[in-house]
């Protein structure tokens, strides 16, 4: 009586072939998805802080960033956009200053006397650029054509208006 452990049939050989020449090859789609071989890694805009945190009208309040770790390639003529809303929904102030490549910028103005006092929001954000913060990927510096800014968080800083 003969007994055969195991398949060694050329049709069983011929499936486990297959299917690990297939599942080599999905492996290595899917770890191509993930891979930066191809497109830079994304690179957000850097971080920006209001400086001080409470002010009455009339005084100086800063708004800066320092330059991107990564290289986000705003150009040389690049601009931050900055709005303040006061605490009525109002905004009070819609300007853009300059900012280097990397992103780094100082822009400072004085609380108008009209801005309600109360809990005001600055915005911050890089002046017509047309890729999306919440993806990192700069459509602009990639050649794409025609790419509008889409959906993105928007970072806000508070601003405590007081008397």
């Amino acid at each position: 009586m003969k007994f055969q452990l195991g398949c060694s049939s050329s049709r069983t050989d011929g499936r486990f072939a297959l299917s690990s020449v297939v599942g080599a090859a999905l492996i290595t789609a899917a770890s191509g998805c993930s891979s930066y071989i191809v497109a830079d890694p994304p690179c957000f805009p850097p971080d920006y802080s209001v400086t001080p945190t409470d002010a009455k009208q009339g005084e100086m309040v800063t708004v800066a960033a320092q330059g991107a770790d990564c290289d986000p390639r705003y150009g040389e003529n690049a601009q931050i956009q900055v709005i303040i809303t006061d605490d009525q929904g109002v905004e009070v102030i819609n300007v853009t200053a300059p900012m280097t490549d990397a992103g780094a910028f100082t822009y400072t103005f004085r609380v108008p006397a009209q801005m309600a006092v109360g809990e005001a929001v600055i915005t911050a954000t890089p002046h017509k650029v047309d890729w999306c913060d919440d993806t990192g990927r700069n459509n602009r510096a990639r050649g794409t054509v025609g790419v509008e800014r889409a959906s993105c968080a928007e970072p806000r800083r508070p601003l405590t208006i007081t008397r």
